[in-house]
């Protein structure tokens, strides 16, 4: 199913949910629709597309300008995807610039995100070794960033395979 994105009440987009919870939400009266398909239906209502909540949500927390907890999920969100080695966004894999069995740290400082291709011809060298310069340097993101990276980055669709198996 796809996604519905949820706005707080200043219009802010928070995050995205299924259409399931979106409909149990505007049943709840916790959101309203802004945006519906027109042809599709969820039971008694349209599919939302948007929804807003109807009450403020206060997220403190996302303002603090504490560091993000490091994680794999991080470090690709953190460079959008892109291969720190070639620059194509098809980055699905995390690379150590020094490798751990080098003494690495696995550490914000120490990632990013790479290519299979680029992760598997760099290997077990440092950049300077396997001659593949880093485009950037890593750094530590504040939770903000991150979130909005999140925010920003495109949900992926189901691949042919997966809609043929779930249509009856």
């Amino acid at each position: 199913m796809t996604q519905v994105e949820v706005w707080n009440a200043d219009e802010t987009l928070l995050h995205r949910v299924s259409v399931r919870h979106a409909v149990r939400m505007i049943w709840r009266g916790v959101a309203t629709p802004v945006e519906v398909h027109a042809t599709e239906r969820f039971g008694p209502y349209q599919v939302p597309v948007v929804v807003r909540l109807v009450r403020y949500v206060e997220q403190k927390w996302l303002y603090s300008r504490t560091r993000a907890t490091y994680s794999r999920e991080g470090v690709l969100l953190r460079d959008r995807g892109q291969c720190a080695y070639c620059g194509r966004f098809t980055a699905t894999t995390m690379d150590h610039v020094l490798p751990h069995s080098r003494g690495g740290a696995t550490s914000w400082a120490n990632a990013v995100a790479a290519c299979e291709p680029c992760n598997a011809r760099k290997g077990d060298r440092t950049p300077d070794e396997a001659r593949m310069p880093l485009r950037w340097d890593p750094y530590v993101p504040t939770r903000v960033q991150l979130h909005f990276a999140r925010a920003t980055t495109p949900t992926p669709s189901p691949t042919s395979t997966e809609r043929k198996e779930s249509d009856p």
